[in-house]
């Protein structure tokens, strides 16, 4: 048992209200005492199973001194420096891996889901330290504990006897209990959020009265936007701005204001936001720059502590404000030069000019804009908060990501995939072109950049990458209106063949197929349009092709069967009958409604942006619009595809490699010796090659002997990395004689001359070899790799990443994702890999991964196929201790 106390965070409740979770400290027992003597007698009756009153300071004892004592761990709830929640488990001496545990809200507090978000806190925390079962007996009549159970453990058994409930509880990291904790999460998020994305009534704090600056400006694209609620100016001198009755501060209304937004030199900015929430504002959009961003990051902690002691959420600070287009809000709170136009596109951007272009440039092609928010420093709202907010909102029909950094990378990828799978998630990721190498010296961490790892990150979550912001609008604008292509198949229409040939070519790089029609699909469609002058796809009407035959390619085409999308061009020529064969166009198109559809006009200085009631988006060249189609194409593909889970996987002894892991670095972070690489992954049921490390002449020749002729032996020095690079590696031994001499020469080349030593194994043959691998990023968390091995592996360069948690899904695409997939699947007659033993594999490391994260770095090069299964031929291991990483499941605020 490895019990680590969970640091203090911040967290909703379920009305959205803002709470501090955090361990119980032993000057906590006068609290304590308090607490308990507070409650009623049923809720004492239902805690412990009776009304004496002289059991409630042993029980505060108990908690206060829990978190010291090593065998439980016990939290606090806390607003406003009083205890609200108090939950708790305690391991019994002889159950390491079981545990009790209670759980107590104060009369006044209850019904705001506390113990359900404590509960969750200590299920999270039993499972890192490798408590699988948190139990407890619960009375029959308490139906709000029942309850309360029920919703953390659906579907769990709960045996009822003697009027008392056993009640079991364990953490499933990708299962129910994450599903239904991040379910709380988002209707928290939503209820938290509300009054900055759809506020009532909104303030404006840094207007001037010569009308001029940022926060004169604010206040009036907020009225100019034609805000649906009471705007309420706030001056320290002025009666009157903008036409509207100006306040000193926000405490002299009687009502509070949902939003307000702070646009004030820095320093005045804690003092706005004070007042606001004495006031009871509930959100803050801060304009203001001079934090994080300059350097002052105590500035910004206060900003926020500030925020957090009165219930409010900030957006910012250092940003370009916010935007709401729905009807009944019509919030322009941004410096956007004209307000965007309504449609169905959330947008995020951590850069507020980013943020503006892509809004100027979303109303101008089409998609148009259901909401915008310039996150700026995000000292408290991040991505993550929006996409949990925008995962229900009706109006939301694709979400746009501008992303310069990750606050916890694999919660974004846990509601990323969440909202993927209703809606489409586009982002473009800046700072990739910094260099990204890592440290490390394995080929694992060498290959792993960052970059690969938002790559990876993205990939599993369903994100659609884009390189620049004008192809996320490209994607934005196929995605929003149109339906999902079911397949890859294009069809293209158009009056020039060179386009249809363009655009072919585009297709192929985007993954899509432009083929042949098949006879009676051909021959229906010569029918149509007999003056065709290429009655196949790519279909080529001809310069001089007028409505009619537009028109009915159009719809031949649709009505085969043989396209999942289309691609109509119209070059415009001075013999074209523009406003007819458009009008044409536009009809045939609305007629498959079906049918994913683009529409190329070339030539024209002014095209419209869309054609037809389906609003089918316009692009001035084949390119962009196919490149569109495809990443629609293969986003449509990913939302089909299962999308795994993550597997029982038996023969694991998560404690043990957690006791090494801990040995090893008492002694000391880095690189350790094979043996113990090789000891913590026996913990996982991960094959190794057997190896036995010698220290004499003598020692290694019996253990070839005992191996049988021919073997391997090398240096045994953690600090020989690249082994076969310094020499260190002496393959084929074939008798006494050759493992002495090698023993003589590897023993030169160790650095600790007293401890030298080397390993001997047996040799292995295999027509391709793999190689396998965890890295531990600070930002990204750990990733799984896998790659062709040996010597090729730096060549080659076939490697695929993947972050965690692993799914089934996942380790399966990695091998099949590999350039070199023919070679492991048995190329031209050569020896096979067992893929089903690599994937099983690659969920080990991936379960290693998560329970031991001090794993920096992890190289399983070469691992060869072997009778049964494979095996991992050489190890190199690196540990490093690691800080307070966000979780991906437990609920936190930033």
């Amino acid at each position: 048992m490895h019990l680590r106390q969970p640091a203090p965070v911040d967290a909703l409740d379920a009305d959205g209200r803002i709470v501090r979770i955090r361990p119980i400290a032993p000057l906590d027992l006068p609290s304590l005492i308090a607490m308990h003597e507070a409650c009623p007698t049923a809720d004492l009756r239902y805690r412990f199973f009776g009304t004496g009153r002289g059991v409630l300071a042993i029980e505060a004892r108990r908690l206060a001194g829990l978190n010291d004592s090593g065998r439980g761990i016990a939290l606090a709830v806390e607003d406003e420096g009083a205890l609200l929640a108090v939950a708790s488990f305690a391991c019994a001496p002889d159950q390491a891996d079981r545990a009790e545990f209670g759980v107590l809200v104060a009369e006044s507090h209850q019904h705001r889901g506390l113990g359900t978000l404590l509960l969750e806190h200590l299920a999270l925390a039993a499972a890192a330290g490798g408590v699988k079962q948190l139990t407890g007996q619960v009375l029959g009549g308490n139906y709000r504990m029942l309850r309360l159970a029920r919703r953390l453990a659906p579907g769990v058994a709960m045996p009822y006897a003697d009027g008392v409930v056993d009640v079991v509880l364990t953490a499933d990291l990708d299962g129910a209990f994450a599903d239904d904790v991040a379910e709380r999460e988002r209707a928290a998020e939503r209820l938290s959020l509300r009054p900055l994305l759809d506020p009532a009534s909104i303030a404006v704090a840094g207007a001037s009265r010569t009308g001029t600056g940022v926060g004169a400006e604010m206040l009036r694209s907020i009225i100019k936007g034609g805000f649906n609620g009471p705007i309420i100016p706030v001056h320290p001198g002025a009666a009157e701005l903008e036409g509207l009755p100006a306040v000193r501060s926000l405490t002299e209304r009687s009502e509070p204001v949902d939003l307000v937004v702070i646009a004030v030199p820095a320093a005045a900015v804690t003092g706005v936001l004070r007042d606001a929430g004495a006031a009871g504002a509930r959100a803050a959009v801060v304009v203001s720059a001079g934090f994080a961003e300059t350097g002052d990051a105590a500035a910004q902690e206060e900003l926020v502590r500030i925020a957090r002691a009165h219930d409010m959420r900030v957006v910012g600070p250092n940003c370009l404000g916010i935007v709401n287009t729905d009807t009944a809000v019509r919030l322009q709170a941004s410096f956007a030069a004209e307000p965007p136009s309504a449609g169905g596109l959330a947008l995020a951007s951590q850069s507020g000019a980013v943020g503006i272009a892509a809004l100027a440039h979303a109303s101008r092609t089409g998609p148009g804009v259901h909401a915008f928010v310039s996150l700026g420093n995000k000292a408290d709202v991040s991505g993550n908060d929006l996409l949990a907010y925008w995962y229900d909102d009706p109006a939301c029909k694709a979400v746009a990501l501008y992303l310069e950094s990750f606050g916890n990378p694999r919660k974004f990828a846990r509601l990323a995939r969440a909202v993927a799978r209703r809606k489409p998630v586009l982002a473009v990721k800046g700072g990739r072109s910094e260099p990204g190498r890592r440290a490390g010296l394995s080929h694992t961490a060498a290959a792993a950049t960052s970059d690969i790892a938002v790559d990876s990150l993205f990939a599993q979550a369903g994100v659609i990458r884009c390189d620049t912001l004008e192809q996320l609008l490209d994607t934005a604008r196929v995605l929003v209106d149109q339906p999902l292509p079911q397949g890859v198949r294009l069809g293209v229409v158009g009056n020039a063949g060179g386009v249809g040939v363009l655009a072919a070519d585009a297709a192929a790089a985007a993954g899509l197929d432009v083929r042949g029609l098949g006879g009676d699909a051909r021959g229906r469609l010569a029918a149509a349009v007999p003056g065709a002058a290429a009655a196949d796809n790519p279909v080529d009407l001809g310069a001089a092709a007028g409505p009619d035959a537009f028109a009915e390619a159009i719809a031949a085409l649709g009505a085969s069967g043989e396209v999942d999308a289309l691609l109509a061009v119209f070059a415009v020529t001075g013999a074209s009958d523009l406003e007819g064969n458009l009008a044409a166009m536009s009809d045939a198109l609305d007629a498959l409604p079906g049918l994913p559809a683009a529409a190329v006009v070339m030539g024209l200085n002014e095209a419209p942006t869309t054609l037809g009631a389906r609003r089918i988006p316009v692009f001035a060249f084949p390119e962009p619009a196919v490149a569109a189609l495809g990443r629609a194409a293969d986003y449509a593909a990913w939302r089909a595809r299962p999308l795994g889970a993550r597997p029982d996987l038996p023969c694991i002894d998560r404690n043990e490699a957690r006791a090494l892991v801990d040995r090893l670095l008492e002694a000391g972070e880095g690189w350790q010796r094979a043996t113990d690489a090789a000891a913590i992954l026996a913990c996982y049921d991960i094959q190794t090659t057997p190896a036995v490390r010698v220290s004499s002449k003598s020692e290694a020749v019996a253990a070839a002997r005992a191996f049988g002729y021919p073997v391997a032996a090398k240096a045994d020095d953690p600090r020989l990395v690249h082994k076969s690079d310094v020499g260190a590696v002496r393959l084929g031994l074939r008798d006494a004689h050759a493992v002495r001499v090698a023993f003589a020469e590897l023993s030169t080349l160790i650095h600790d001359e007293a401890n030298a030593s080397v390993l001997v194994q047996p040799m292995l043959d295999a027509d391709v070899e793999v190689a396998a691998g965890i890295v531990h990023d600070p930002s990204f968390g750990s990733l799984v790799v896998v790659g062709l091995g040996g010597t090729a592996t730096d060549v080659m360069d076939d490697r695929q990443f993947r972050t965690l948690p692993l799914t089934d899904v996942d380790a399966e695409s990695m091998w099949r994702s590999l350039r070199s997939r023919p070679l492991l699947e048995g190329h031209r007659g050569s020896r096979p890999v067992d893929t089903a033993a690599l994937a099983d594999l690659l969920l080990r490391l991936g379960r290693l991964a998560e329970d031991v994260p001090e794993i920096a770095e992890l190289d399983l090069n070469p691992i060869m196929p072997v009778r049964y299964g494979v095996q991992a031929v050489d190890i190199k291991l690196r540990l490093a201790r690691i800080g307070d990483e966000p979780h991906p499941i437990a609920r936190r605020l930033r």
